[in-house]
């Protein structure tokens, strides 16, 4: 037989240290978790085992530390975020099948060591995984060591037998114990023979054959004089320590092989607990997904009866549909059934049933209706006048009922996706597809024999199909759930509207000036040229300056620079180093220079000109479920995210173009997140600053530093801008002395000042984190939810970071709402008004308007007032338009 032996304290440390740290939405820490199954899998796969034991060492002292006091002394607690891990991955290990092992007074090695011993005995196999090298006094011609260890920062595993272990070392496995009696062990405090290191402690080893040989050969010529007096004065600790470091062999434990094959899976228990741990792939891995894990399962949806899905085929309903789109029409499922339309079927279905539709992707739904011109159930004739098809463009489409992806994202704004069936194992977990044998044709019954193979006589429905059920089924349990974090209404109002709107700007999109571009593009690579030549010639020689191994070369051989970083594989030439460097050579402002003009050709020169349509029209996507602090975010490409800090960069807005006959409208708010700050905190004299309507800036700079506002100079207004948006984002004195050049003890100063002048600032901040350790998570006005599991990290950093997070979500999230209702709020103006007016991009807190000239002015009144009624906070928002026919004229 064949018996896979894991450390299991051994491999999950290691899985935890090797991988970020991950927790569920709950809290439950799970890194360690995740990682230590990922290696048993990989284990159990390249190893083929008939059984498997992960041995446990217990908290209680053992032998060794009875017989030595000072073993293992002074080792670092687990921290706690791993110790929380341990005993669940037991229970997991154990419903899984796996035996857990673990013995009072013995290690985990010494339980590995009796099985290793037990299968040399009972002509049997062991395999033993371990990331400590202890276990390799085991391997045998019956024993292998599977070695977790890292090269190169990367992981891999060693698998040692005896030849490999002699060919390492030089050694037997055996021998490596006399080498650890000579040497110690620093970490668990195994004292050894003073001074003596693996170098000498091999050689000795290797001249006398094991430690006793050493001392019965102490006066040997081989042994230098140094050597035999360091070996004498501590022979007592080096056969102590040939004790503590010998894995013992005799634990009581079964040595039946036969007890340790694996069991049964507890498919109950251990769906119910990777569900709890958010471990959906490894759900699916041990097709556990359908598994019901609560006797209450059919409560959990309206259409859940008794733990079974029963669906009976019905062409159309009343009431919520979900559609799941495809890419040849869709899947479609209601309360009594699903089908599967084309794309001709799919478009009349959604023109009739868009109120009741519910769907993981309103955003391409709303799209498909928006570019076939459907306005409230009809589609465009092509007869009709242009003067008409305008009219009825600005006809407000209907909202679909719900968007599972949207409601997933508010729940959890943390995830990387939210596809329905992810959500679905996370929310409902059961799933069974008994079914009537029936299947549904443009609106007809058609009857279909089961296949042969199908005992159980249940329809095999498509992975479509599947996922629209699935939908539907989770629509109910998002709702409730929405309800239950009483985001609901953000939900209804602000998110799912949105996704109409950005719809309609991606479909709208955003003309260039091709040729413009072009022009630029080419008057970049000139200049790419000619900084290149430069370079060489500072350099002196040709060379690849996008390679960063070549470029190191240059700087720190070369030209002897002081290199700040240095990995294994060369120096460090990020932008930071870089950046410290560029006083001190003329080649370093010319490299810098070269790569932002690189990144302004291939990023936004080439990359707007590949994106740009037929029309020369870029339809970016606007991502909604993206950012944790609910901010949209822009791709493919990234218009949010065009430089402004460079002449070169402000010059692209001027090949952003509005089309003929139209003009851009550019406004953004001011000051919009300490407008924001200011309310949520209440601060009397922040409030006072901003309704006195004066720079905010200047006004703070005056109180901080007692000076009148007159004797403000740029330098100390910019000090004072700098701690007003740092402090939004909790910042220290270590990170604003960094920003602004200052020394820490006056940035630590300004900071104290800048909280005497608003204290329920610093009130704020002390209390919104507060808050947050108790509640697990930080909301904006609008209860849009940020959860913080890093505020109960023992990690002084991690915990930190949550901290500084919980201090500006509020603040971030709430300056999000607002802008995405800002948007919802023009877009259904200017459609109820009737204005040929479209929003076509959103950045941060600026909106952009493409409005016929006629309608400018009408489209520059819209957009200002919503945009500053969006909110009543204790300040006003303001914000002022611009218009002008390029991005880089209306943004004037």
């Amino acid at each position: 037989m064949k018996l896979l032996a894991v450390d299991g304290n051994s491999i999950i440390n290691r899985a935890f240290y090797g991988i970020k740290l991950l927790s569920t939405k709950t809290g439950i820490y799970t890194n360690g978790i995740y990682g230590f199954m990922n290696i048993l899998n990989k284990l159990l796969e390249t190893e083929n085992p008939d059984g498997a034991v992960i041995a446990f060492d217990l908290k209680s002292p053992t032998f060794r530390h009875k017989k030595y006091a000072g073993y293992k002394a002074g080792r670092k607690p687990m921290p706690e975020e791993l110790r929380m891990q341990v005993p669940i991955l037991k229970e997991l290990l154990t419903d899984l099948g796996y035996t857990c092992l673990e013995k009072e007074g013995y290690e985990a090695d010494d339980i590995l060591g009796t099985l290793s011993f037990s299968a040399e005995q009972n002509e049997n196999v062991c395999v033993i995984s371990t990331g400590d090298k202890d276990s390799l006094q085991l391997v045998s011609k019956e024993t292998s060591v599977l070695l977790a260890t890292t090269k190169f920062a990367r992981p891999e595993i060693l698998k040692m037998t005896p030849e490999t272990v002699l060919e390492k070392y030089g050694l037997t496995p055996k021998q490596l114990i006399d080498l650890k009696a000579l040497m110690g062990d620093q970490s668990d405090k195994i004292p050894g023979v003073a001074g003596i290191g693996e170098k000498t402690g091999i050689e000795l080893i290797k001249n006398f054959g094991s430690l006793n040989g050493v001392y019965e050969n102490i006066n040997s010529p081989l042994i230098k004089e140094g050597v035999r007096t360091k070996l004498i004065k501590d022979k007592e600790n080096a056969y102590l320590s040939y004790f503590l470091g010998t894995i013992y062999k005799e634990v009581p434990i079964s040595l039946n092989f036969n007890d340790y094959k694996f069991k049964p899976v507890n498919k109950k228990e251990t769906a119910k607990l990777l569900r709890k741990l958010e471990f959906f792939k490894l759900l699916e891995k041990y097709n556990l997904q359908n598994e019901p894990t609560e006797d209450e399962t059919s409560a959990k949806s309206s259409s859940l009866e008794e733990s079974e899905l029963l669906f009976k085929k019905c062409r159309y309903t009343k009431g919520a549909v979900f559609v799941n789109l495809t890419e040849n029409g869709s899947a479609i499922a209601f309360k009594n059934g699903f089908d599967t339309l084309n794309k001709e079927q799919t478009e009349e279905f959604l023109k009739a049933n868009i109120k009741n539709i519910v769907t993981s992707n309103s955003k391409e739904i709303y799209k498909i209706l928006l570019k076939n011109n459907t306005v409230n159930g009809t589609k465009e004739s092509e007869s009709k006048n242009e003067e008409k098809k305008e009219n009825e463009k600005n006809v407000l489409l209907p909202l679909a009922l719900f968007d599972c992806s949207l409601a997933g994202y508010l729940l959890s704004p943390d995830k990387s996706n939210y596809k329905t069936e992810g959500m679905f194992n996370e929310y409902i977990g059961v799933f069974n597809t008994k079914i009537e044998n029936s299947k549904t044709e443009n609106g007809k019954e058609k009857e279909e024999s089961a296949k042969e193979e199908n005992t159980n006589e249940e329809l095999l429905i498509t992975a479509a199909e599947t996922e629209a059920v699935k939908g539907y089924l989770l629509f109910y349990k998002l709702k409730e759930l929405l309800k239950e974090t009483n985001q609901y209404k953000l939900f209804c109002d602000v998110e799912m509207p949105l996704s109409l709107v950005l719809a309609d700007m991606e479909t709208v999109g955003f003309k260039i000036d091709k040729t413009g571009l072009k022009n630029m593009d080419e008057e970049l690579e000139i200049r790419l040229s000619q900084l290149l030549t430069e370079i060489e010639n500072l350099a002196g020689e040709k060379f690849n300056v996008n390679s960063p191994k070549q470029l190191g070369v240059i700087l720190f051989e070369k030209l002897n620079l002081p290199a700040k970083k240095k990995t294994k594989s060369g120096y460090s030439t990020s932008a930071e180093v870089l950046e410290s460097l560029k006083d001190q050579h003329e080649i370093i402002p010319k490299i810098l220079e070269y790569r932002v003009i690189a990144k302004l050709k291939s990023t936004y020169c080439d990359g707007l000109l590949k994106n740009a349509d037929k029309n020369g029209v870029i339809h970016t996507t606007f991502n909604q479920t993206e950012t944790k602090t609910g901010r949209i975010s822009s791709l493919e490409p990234n218009l949010q995210n065009i430089p402004v800090r460079r002449e070169e960069g402000k010059k692209l807005r001027k090949f952003f173009v509005a089309r003929e006959g139209k003009t851009l409208i550019d406004a953004d708010y001011s000051q919009i997140e300490l407008r924001v700050l200011a309310s949520i905190a209440n601060d009397k004299n922040m409030i006072e600053a901003f309704l006195s309507n004066e720079d905010i800036h200047t006004i703070t700079a005056s109180k901080v530093f007692n000076l009148p506002e007159k004797f403000i100079t740029p330098a100390l207004r910019s000090r004072a801008k700098a701690v007003n948006f740092g402090i939004v984002y909790g910042i220290g004195a270590f990170s604003l002395a960094k920003d602004i050049g200052i020394s820490r003890n006056e940035a630590a100063e300004l900071i104290k000042g800048y909280f005497n002048t608003y204290p329920n600032i610093e009130k704020y901040m002390e209390e919104v984190v507060e808050k947050a350790k108790e509640q697990g998570f930080v909301t904006s006005l609008y209860n849009r939810r940020r959860y913080l599991p890093e505020l109960k990290n023992s990690n002084h950093m991690i915990r930190a970071f949550g901290e500084r997070v919980a201090r500006n979500m509020p603040i971030q999230g709430t300056a999000a709402d607002i802008i995405k209702i800002a948007m919802v709020n023009v877009y259904k103006r200017l459609k109820e008004e009737k204005i040929n007016a479209d929003l076509i991009l959103q950045i941060h807190d600026e909106l952009i308007l493409e409005s016929d000239v006629k309608d400018k002015e009408k489209a520059k009144r819209i957009l200002e007032e919503e945009m500053q009624n969006a909110a009543k906070l204790k300040v006003p928002l303001i914000s002022s338009a611009n218009d002008g026919k390029t991005w880089l004229k209306a943004k004037a």
